[in-house]
């Protein structure tokens, strides 16, 4: 075969996939999922605060190149809208990375994963207290549903320990992580008109901007990064694939079959990770674990479509 050739069929094959929205979004939750195992299996080599900080300025300079064009275009939109622009990019790259790997110091990456399954739940409450969006009785219940399984995994299905609140802390921490993406994902319908380079940019900037004081009193109590032959390909997985290429495939997945179907699609996020979870972390699945999981599943399929149809969003993970 000749080099042309060799060309050819690489080109031919880098079209198919990125037409390929299943192949794409498949990809995406594997990547997303990934960031959470990363997140808990190098929670003794880099501290959280710091893995986010890294995370996010490495995703930036890799955005860059691309985004600068749009990000020049786009400025005065962007500056005009600065308030709705600093409580996205607080919420959605500040918090809710800093606190799930927070969390996944001191619980398990296959109960992060399945608490994020009930953000489609999470989001209809929201939207309903925030928006004074209309919820149907059936969502209501798929709401109550979902909610029951996210507390069967909390309360890792021990009704006193909920009665007594006696949670373990990183399940709490990322339940309010969770809760916190939610209200983000409701308010991305306010976001400024702008490409979607230039909104991402825009957000990391000012998710870093939160970061750094975390990030400096982690150094200031002496919590640094470990010099280690695992914590620099950590930093570069969480950095690479789940905030870059999940992002770019997630979109593309959307600009090829809508948002809705998309959505649909992405509840396989949990149980990809549950997968990975135990596979590379030797996680167990116990029976806490099912009947939540179920009942969140449940939760939206009562809830109907618009419950699980997530809005675009950023590089999540």
């Amino acid at each position: 075969m000749s080099d042309q050739q060799r060309l050819s069929v690489v080109r031919g094959t880098g079209a198919l996939f990125w037409s390929n929205a299943y192949v794409l979004l498949s990809f995406t939750a594997l990547f997303w999922a990934g960031n959470s195992i990363v997140g808990r299996a190098a929670r003794d080599l880099i501290p959280p605060a710091s893995l986010a900080f890294w995370r996010w300025s490495l995703a930036l300079l890799l955005l860059l190149p691309l985004a600068w064009p749009h990000l020049k275009r786009d400025w005065p939109a962007l500056k005009d809208n600065w308030r709705i622009m600093l409580l996205l990019g607080a919420l959605g790259i500040g918090a809710f990375n800093t606190l799930l790997y927070t969390g996944l110091q001191s619980t398990m990456a296959l109960n992060a994963m399945l608490l994020q399954a009930a953000q489609p739940a999470l989001i209809l409450i929201v939207a309903a207290l925030l928006m004074k969006d209309h919820v149907s009785v059936r969502q209501i219940a798929g709401v109550i549903i979902s909610l029951a399984g996210v507390l069967a995994i909390i309360s890792q299905g021990n009704p006193a320990a909920l009665m007594a609140l006696d949670l373990n802390r990183g399940d709490a921490i990322i339940a309010f992580a969770v809760l916190l993406w939610s209200v983000y994902a409701v308010m991305l319908r306010h976001r400024p008109d702008v490409h979607p380079f230039s909104f991402l940019a825009a957000t990391l900037m000012i998710g870093l901007v939160c970061i750094v004081p975390f990030y400096a009193a982690e150094i200031f109590r002496g919590h640094l990064i470990i010099a280690s032959r695992e914590s620099a390909p950590a930093i570069a997985y969480v950095a690479i694939f789940p905030s870059f290429f999940a992002y770019l495939f997630f979109n593309r997945g959307v600009q090829l079959i809508g948002a809705a179907t998309t959505g649909q699609f992405m509840n396989i996020l949990p149980v990809m990770g549950a997968g990975l979870a135990m596979l590379f972390l030797g996680e167990r699945l116990y029976a806490f674990h099912i009947a939540g999981i179920g009942l969140i599943f449940t939760g939206i399929f009562v809830a109907g479509k618009g419950a699980a149809s997530p809005p675009l969003a950023n590089a999540k993970g």
